[in-house]
């Protein structure tokens, strides 16, 4: 069974509608309640989804830039290698004067690269953490609010008020959490 945010606000809003017709004003306010709650729902559950995706996708862009900038480093310590048997080699009296100096060149540019790898690195994993945490919190903010649906049919089962204002407090704390999501 899928989980569709876009369908189940849609069956909910045709079963607070039928509800709706019943001519109780109790129940039509109720009735009204699960529709906003169930678009609510569909609101939240869609961006936790492209939140989590987001996530993902920068701890991917993360693992990249670290392995850019791994292999830059190792380039770097080739090149100190090269370096060495040069200033080796220039002891035993052999001219690698042009050569050092070449290989100091790459290995400046070697360590630049390394660098910007790593502040990448450092920069897709704020990003994915970002997300995650939004993630977080508009899966709690779905969460209250379904929960607020359901209490909402239970009120217009039992035709208690009590159900109502717990499924209103309810989708009030999940649209705080979704608010927070995006705020903090």
């Amino acid at each position: 069974m899928s989980h569709d945010p876009a369908l189940e606000a849609h069956e909910h809003a045709e079963h607070a509608d039928h509800a709706a017709h019943e001519r109780d004003p109790f129940i039509s306010k109720v009735s009204i309640t699960v529709a906003v709650l169930a678009v609510m729902a569909a609101t939240a559950g869609s961006l936790e989804t492209v939140e989590g995706s987001r996530a993902i996708t920068g701890s991917s862009a993360a693992v990249l830039a670290q392995d850019r900038a791994t292999d830059a480093w190792n380039e770097y310590q080739a090149d100190s290698l090269k370096r060495h048997l040069f200033e080796i080699a220039g002891e035993e009296g052999h001219d690698h004067a042009a050569d050092i100096r070449q290989q100091r060149v790459e290995q400046e540019r070697a360590h630049t690269q390394a660098q910007a790898g790593e502040a990448a690195r450092d920069r897709a994993l704020a990003d994915s953490a970002r997300h995650e945490e939004r993630h977080h919190w508009l899966t709690g903010a779905a969460t209250l609010v379904e929960i607020g649906i359901a209490l909402s049919t239970v009120a217009i089962i039992t035709r208690r008020r009590t159900f109502w204002f717990a499924a209103l407090g309810l989708g009030a704390a999940g649209a705080v959490l979704f608010a927070l999501a995006y705020l903090l």
